[in-house]
C-alpha cells in the first residue's frame, strides 16, 4: 500500500513567499484539491493547527491534494496580517499554483475561524465544487473583532461548537439563515473542538458523495 506523502514548500504569493504544507493521498490524489485556511494568526494560528490538520486530513483520506499554507507573517511566510484581503489574494496565488500542478478540476474551499471567514471571500473570486467550514468568523467576536463572511454556496458544511465562547453560535446562525443554510452543531464542543476533532471528520466524510 502507497504511504501518503508531504511536502513543505515556499510558494509565490503577493507580499512574497508563502509557507505551505502538500499533503498527497496515497495514489496520487485524483479526485481534486482541498485547500485549508488556519484560524487568526494574531492569536496563534499557523498550517500546525490541530483543526485545520484534522481538515487536511479528512480530505487526503477522500482522494484530494490538501494544500496549507501559512498566512502572512506566519512561520516562513512573508508580508503581514491584511485582516482577510491580502491573505485572500493568496489563495487565490495557491489555487492557480495547485490547479496549475495537479491539473485539478474539482476544488475544495476548508477553513476553520479566521480562515473559514477569508474562504468565503476566496468563493467569490474562484467558485468552488463544494465548502466545508468550521467554527466560521462572523459578526462581532470575542476580542472585539467583526467579520462579515460572504455568502456561501448551497451544499457548502457548516460546523459550529454548541460552546464556542470566541464566535457565538447565534452569530453563524445569523449568517446562515439568509442563505438558508443548514448549520450543524456539535453538542458540547467549543471553539477549538477540543476532545472533539474525530466528529468534524466524521461529518464531512458522511457528508461527502462519492
Amino acid at each position: 500500500m502507497t504511504r501518503a506523502a508531504k511536502e513543505h514548500l515556499l510558494l509565490d504569493g503577493a507580499a512574497g513567499k508563502i509557507e505551505c504544507v502538500i499533503d498527497l493521498p496515497a495514489g496520487g490524489g485524483g479526485r481534486g484539491v482541498a485547500l485549508v485556511a488556519h484560524p487568526h494568526p494574531l492569536f496563534g494560528g499557523s498550517l500546525d493547527n490541530k483543526v485545520a490538520q484534522t481538515l487536511a486530513k479528512t480530505f487526503v483520506e477522500l482522494g484530494y491534494v490538501a494544500l496549507r499554507p501559512n498566512f502572512r507573517g506566519v512561520g516562513a511566510s512573508a508580508g503581514e496580517h491584511d485582516e482577510g484581503g491580502g491573505e485572500a489574494d493568496d489563495m487565490v496565488a495557491i489555487l492557480d499554483y495547485a490547479r496549475a500542478r495537479f491539473h485539478a478540476g474539482a476544488l475544495v474551499l476548508a477553513g476553520f475561524s479566521f480562515g473559514a471567514y477569508v474562504q468565503t471571500l476566496v468563493a467569490q473570486r474562484v467558485p468552488p465544487e463544494r465548502m466545508a467550514l468550521v467554527g466560521v468568523a462572523a459578526g462581532f467576536v470575542s476580542g472585539g473583532r467583526s467579520y462579515t463572511s460572504e455568502t456561501v454556496p448551497a451544499g457548502s458544511i457548516i460546523i459550529h461548537g454548541e460552546l464556542d465562547e470566541t464566535v457565538p453560535l447565534a452569530n453563524v446562525l445569523a449568517w446562515a439563515r439568509p442563505q438558508e443554510l443548514p448549520v450543524i452543531v456539535v453538542p458540547g464542543a467549543d471553539h477549538f473542538f477540543h476532545r472533539r476533532l474525530h466528529i468534524i471528520k466524521s461529518i464531512i466524510k458522511g457528508s461527502w458523495q462519492h
